[in-house]
């Protein structure tokens, strides 16, 4: 026998998610050395611009750029408590990813997410697909980051207020 665990839940269900929403994520994120050099190596990326500061300083940005993929996850990963978690069936995709400016070591992100669509899933009577855009910016207000995401999001279950 299997037992049911209940999983935490601070996401918003299908219904909560309107075209338009914005939300601010309350959660910032100060990005350090240690992460940047963690998920360039375990991603077996041997760039030196992210792993060698003699390399990286003598660029044109003087000093090591943070992962963009790191920067990419990090982005999804601050919007997760006020939108999927708990909510979220699966991540479908992410399109339009841009990175119009550099992430550094010592940089503090924030992310914002705008609802820019949602329908209801044509497979699963249970659930909707939503448009993210998540934007994020670093402690002076600079534009890092930009990307869509889609997810398939749960509706609120019977009984669930």
């Amino acid at each position: 026998m299997t037992e049911q665990v209940d999983r935490p839940v601070s996401g918003r269900w299908f219904e909560e998610l309107e075209v338009g929403d914005v939300v601010r994520h309350a959660t910032r994120r100060t990005v350090t050395e240690t992460d940047n050099v963690l998920f360039t190596t375990m991603t077996m990326n041997p760039a030196p611009m992210h792993l060698d500061a003699e390399y990286a300083g003598a660029s044109e940005f003087g000093r090591p750029l943070v992962n963009s993929m790191f920067t990419l996850g990090l982005v999804v990963g601050l919007s997760v408590p006020e939108l999927t978690l708990g909510t979220i069936v699966a991540q479908l995709g992410l399109t339009d990813v841009a990175f119009p400016a550099p992430v550094f070591h010592g940089d503090t992100i924030a992310v914002e997410t705008t609802v820019v669509s949602r329908r209801e899933s044509r497979s699963r009577p249970d659930a909707g697909l939503v448009e993210f855009e998540h934007r994020a910016t670093k402690q002076d207000g600079t534009l890092v980051c930009r990307a869509t995401r889609t997810g398939l999001m749960s509706k609120r279950p019977q009984g669930r207020s």
